[in-house]
């Protein structure tokens, strides 16, 4: 037997998250700052276990196709591509033509745009940046920051290459190092780049240890993908950015 149904225009702001194969921290971060009347759509885009400058820039032949798997049905009002070092090496614009190559959005971002963003936003100019990457990966985006007049004068990793170690990172050696390399007067703020660590649980504790603001790849994207969006986010206990400190 067949029902009758009515349909209704759905007017939540929709927001489009392409997240790596291998994170599995961002969507879980970025669900708590995204406020609860928007709706948060995830596609996965291909990538390699280790983490290198090759593996970064093999992702450039995915990006599109992810973005292509979101329903076609929909109209974003931001897209966020979620990998802070994946952008650096691909390039803002690039990722950007990539998305909109695959779906509808009114904008896109990514951590390093957002990161900038947020930079400007707290007037904020020298870095204390941790990374849990190698070298060169991490040479490749602190080169994309100077170039945005961001400069990362204390510098400090883990330097693991492997995803599924990154993910395990415990939080107290997050916070540990970043107050370690926040003891230097040349830093204005911390920014603790990754998608995959696990940081929006720490970065006010870091704050009030070291009186200085703290971003993370998942907060300042969040913060972003919300503000292009024209709503506001949720106001966790998630550092100065999301408490709207000025």
């Amino acid at each position: 037997m067949g029902l009758a149904f009515e349909t209704e225009r759905r007017a939540e702001p929709r927001l489009g998250l392409i997240v790596l194969q291998a994170d599995e921290t961002i969507e879980n971060e970025l669900r708590r700052i995204i406020p609860s009347h928007a709706t948060l759509h995830v596609s996965r885009v291909p990538c390699g276990r280790d983490v290198t400058t090759d593996s970064l820039s093999e992702m450039e032949n995915h990006i599109g196709h992810s973005a292509k798997l979101f329903p076609s049905s929909i109209s974003f009002e931001t897209v966020g591509y979620g990998c802070t070092s994946g952008t650096s090496v691909i390039g803002i614009e690039r990722v950007a033509d990539l998305v909109r190559s695959g779906t509808s959005a009114r904008a896109v971002t990514e951590p390093v745009s957002a990161l900038i963003a947020a930079c400007r936003h707290l007037r904020v100019t020298r870095l204390a940046f941790l990374s849990p990457y190698i070298e060169d990966v991490s040479f490749t985006m602190r080169s994309v920051l100077a170039a945005n007049g961001i400069e990362t004068p204390v510098f400090g990793s883990f330097e693991v290459s492997e995803e599924a170690v990154v993910a395990r990172i415990s939080p107290a050696s997050i916070l540990q190092a970043a107050v370690q390399l926040a003891d230097n007067s040349e830093a204005e703020a911390i920014f603790i780049s990754c998608t995959n660590l696990r940081t929006l649980d720490v970065i006010s504790a870091i704050e009030d240890r070291t009186g200085k603001p703290v971003f993370s790849s998942n907060q300042v994207l969040g913060w972003h993908m919300c503000r292009l969006a024209g709503i506001e986010p949720s106001r966790g206990d998630f550092g100065w950015l999301l408490s709207g400190v000025q």
